[in-house]
């Protein structure tokens, strides 16, 4: 994704009163995604999500920030990204306007290591984890729906 379509996201989010973007990465090995686990007595605590996180004001563009966040959150590096594969938005506890950029990526560093989670996996999109329908489609569409559940 190049400069200008980073640009149109920002504009575009801006024109529907978004009010924070939030970015994600969908990162896959062997046809399994990694999911990170919220600390129960964390808002949406005990839920699966792909890395990622708040885009910060401090970050240059969406990119800078994915890459700040998966390695914050896991200790990998982002090497590549892959593909822009979707948006979505919801409402936070704050009720405030998100949209959630997910983008595929690859990465370097073998192991995981969590900072603000307190489980990681590499699951299958057909796992019975629970995880947000929007995760779990783009992961059936992007990293396969996998074998029966872990």
């Amino acid at each position: 994704m190049n400069t200008a379509q980073l640009a149109e996201l920002l504009a575009r989010d801006t024109a529907d009163g978004i009010g924070q973007q939030v970015v994600r990465a969908l990162i896959v090995r062997d046809d399994r995604a990694l999911l990170l686990r919220r600390p129960k007595h964390e808002f949406r605590g005990g839920v699966w999500e792909m890395p990622g996180g708040k885009v910060e004001p401090h970050d240059p563009d969406l990119l800078a920030a994915l890459r700040r966040e998966v390695h914050e959150e896991t200790g990998l590096a982002v090497t590549g990204f892959t593909r822009y594969l979707a948006a979505h938005d919801y409402i936070n506890r704050k009720g405030r306007s998100v949209r959630q950029h997910t983008w595929s990526v690859t990465v370097s560093g073998g192991h995981v290591r969590l900072t603000e989670h307190d489980a990681y996996a590499w699951a299958h999109a057909r796992d019975a984890r629970a995880i947000s329908p929007e995760d779990r489609d783009l992961i059936t569409r992007h990293a396969g729906p996998g074998g029966p559940p872990l």
